[in-house]
């Protein structure tokens, strides 16, 4: 389980720095730059430490499919971007691969 929460780390972590991005204005607002080479690092720490129990197809696919349902929240809530049914579609659709994934996959390390 302890493998599962380092990933759920990378996760959080990943979504904090690749928001940051915008924030930081192509590199040039030192404090988000920071937060994006920190929380980058941050990432790719516990992102390594869950690939000692977890497969790596099967935590790639959890990372990037939560930090892109993640980040499509936060993009609209913080910065007004606006999703149109298509793009609510497929990120549901992302979101229930995930959840496949993780209640009936046996590849998934449970």
């Amino acid at each position: 389980m302890k493998y599962w929460l380092f990933l759920a780390l990378a996760t959080v972590a990943e979504v904090f720095a690749t928001s940051a991005l915008k924030a930081s204005d192509g590199f040039t607002r030192l404090g988000p730059t920071l937060v994006v080479v920190i929380g980058y690092a941050i990432a790719f720490y516990f992102l390594s430490l869950s690939l000692k129990q977890i497969p790596l197809g099967i935590a790639y696919a959890v990372w990037a499919g939560l930090g892109i349902v993640l980040i499509a929240v936060i993009g609209w809530w913080l910065y007004d971007q606006k999703l149109d049914p298509a793009a609510m579609l497929g990120i549901a659709l992302i979101l229930a691969g995930v959840m496949v994934i993780n209640l009936f996959s046996r590849s998934s390390g449970h």
